[in-house]
């Protein structure tokens, strides 16, 4: 632990790599540039991108102790390697942020083109001590274009003394301009296993016990971020206090800091929910709150239970991977074998929505309830399947004995072409059978037929229509399974055969209109009978731009 009389320097700055060896699941950068370095072939711009905390400045200040280390007295080194010293007076001062070649530049408070230009007008100079003049540039994105456009020439062709090393975390913002003139580094998230070791050893070098169970919250919290990580462990530390002259963190210890759910009650939570027990959820609920827990977290952690139930269900050996204690492990394990994935699946959906919900919700615990609510209900609900069988299961009802026995599968107009359903409950007809063509278009209305009507009105004109039969002119437009169907509608409704046929040839020369047709012409014929009469035509022409919009009957 760090002596009393020396100022204490929070974790994420005590523990930073100093070379390349010490960066943590980086390995893809750093054998790329440690094969750069031993083989001369350095670029002049390296851009590093990344999450927050992941290491880019770091990683920046080591390319520049790389670049400018010159060893010690006994073991002089003459180029740039990647195993810079870290004592020489070039690594020292790099490392304290003090060395007058290498400049650190915040683009984010920084952005203007005057501040480019002024870098520039330096560039031409020669480094002072150091072998190369080394330019970092964190939050590049954040520059105008203006700047980037100044900064564009020098970076293609910088002096053979300069090297430029961009920072950012918004990779998109980028011009292309600039990134075709860079080596491009993405700087990868830690997962959880690693970062969780990561902090255990750190955790041990300052003399700290911790739970893995601790551990595990903390790495799944940093999402990634080493930084993030570290900064948790320091706060865990504090929060843990000491005691007996030690210091212990607890799994207990981190769910208090962080507001978490207990992990083995967020199974009892999801149990309670998706058994339809909603006052159990809500009493499990309302005890998780009191004791710290936040409730868009804990929906949160719901949602992560349900993906990991929904893995084990397809992946029985899911739970092996996650390294969760025994009596976590056991409890997914025997949830995950109760719930089918559809009923997870509806779960994660309503989860995930509520997490939004609870969020923007003037009280969270209220919005979290009612999603308990919600989720207990749905449980209760039959699943798309279940319906599907059920349907499948209901016997059809009988048609009257007195009626014949309509054909099997009437067919429905459906998007893309006719596909076949039930046809439609027949019921008992008091009326007689359809006379005319007007006739059997009102049925088709009575019936609420629409695209038939349409066909009927719009694309079919009457050539032959007597009771039990109907022979249309049809256009191209109406398919020629339609005759299949009117003729299935009919025999349901009226209790007699029809044949029904649909002659496209004659559709030219069939001697009347449409229906719609007709209803056109009779509407424009009732217009100019109106328009005609003196007293509108007086109307009309008191009122220049005034029309006869429709004419109603009294």
């Amino acid at each position: 632990m760090a002596a009393e009389n020396t100022p204490y320097r929070v974790l994420a700055r005590k523990y930073r790599p100093q070379d390349f060896t010490a960066l943590v699941g980086q390995e893809a950068l750093v054998r790329t540039l440690s094969n750069a370095f031993e083989s001369s072939r350095i670029p002049h711009a390296i851009l590093l991108t990344g999450i927050r905390g992941i290491g880019k400045t770091t990683t920046a200040r080591i390319i520049a102790r790389a670049l400018n280390c010159t060893g010690t007295e006994a073991s002089p080194i003459v180029a740039p390697t990647p195993m810079p010293c870290g004592v020489c007076p070039n690594c020292v001062a790099i490392g304290e942020d003090r060395h007058p070649d290498v400049l650190e530049m915040d683009a984010a408070s920084r952005t203007g083109v005057g501040d480019i230009r002024e870098l520039i007008e330096t560039v031409r100079y020669l480094p002072t001590s150091a072998r190369y003049k080394v330019y970092i540039i964190d939050e590049v994105h954040m520059l105008s274009t203006s700047a980037f456009n100044a900064l564009l020439k020098t970076l293609e062709e910088p002096p053979p003394h300069v090297k430029f090393i961009f920072a950012t975390t918004e990779i998109r913002k980028i011009p292309v301009t600039i990134l075709s003139r860079c080596m491009r580094f993405d700087l990868k998230r830690l997962d959880s296993a690693r970062m969780g070791e990561h902090l255990g050893n750190i955790a041990t070098k300052e003399q700290v016990g911790i739970e893995n169970g601790a551990l595990r919250l903390i790495a799944a919290a940093a999402e990634g971020s080493v930084r993030d990580g570290l900064s948790l462990l320091d706060q865990a530390i504090a929060h843990a206090g000491q005691e007996t002259g030690s210091i212990t963190i607890t799994e207990h210890t981190v769910q208090n800091m962080l507001g978490l759910a207990d992990a083995s009650v967020r199974y009892d939570l999801l149990e309670a929910a998706l058994d339809g027990n909603a006052p159990s959820a809500i009493a499990i609920l309302e005890r998780l709150y009191q004791a710290g827990a936040d409730p868009v977290l804990t929906l949160q952690d719901l949602l992560e239970a349900t993906h990991l139930l929904t893995r084990c269900r397809l992946m029985p050996d899911a739970l092996e991977h996650q390294a969760l204690p025994q009596a976590q492990a056991e409890k997914a394990k025997a949830l995950s074998a109760k719930l089918d994935v559809p009923a997870l699946g509806r779960a994660w959906q309503m989860l995930l929505k509520g997490v939004q919900e609870a969020k923007t919700a003037p009280d969270p615990l209220t919005a979290a309830e009612m999603v308990l609510i919600r989720l207990a209900y749905l449980s209760n609900l039959p699943s798309p399947e279940e319906l599907v069988k059920a349907a499948k299961s209901t016997p059809a009802p009988s048609a009257p004995p007195a009626r014949p026995t309509p054909t099997p599968g009437g067919m429905a107009y459906a998007s893309g072409g006719l596909a076949s359903q039930p046809a439609p409950a027949t019921e008992p007809i008091a009326m007689a059978a359809p006379q005319n063509f007007n006739d059997v278009v009102a049925l088709f209305e009575e019936r609420r037929e629409g695209l038939i009507v349409h066909w009927l009105r719009s694309e079919t004109k009457p050539i032959d229509v007597s009771p039990g039969k109907l022979s249309l002119a049809a256009s191209t437009r109406v398919p020629a399974e339609a005759s299949t169907t009117i003729a299935a509608r009919l025999l349901a409704w009226t209790g007699m055969r029809w044949s029904v046929s649909l002659s496209t040839e004659s559709w030219e020369t069939a001697g009347e209109d449409t229906l719609s047709a007709q209803a056109e012409k009779a509407a424009a014929s009732r217009l100019a009978t109106a328009a005609a009469h003196p007293l509108v035509a007086e109307v009309l022409a008191a009122f220049p731009g005034a029309r006869i919009v429709d004419v109603k009957p009294s």
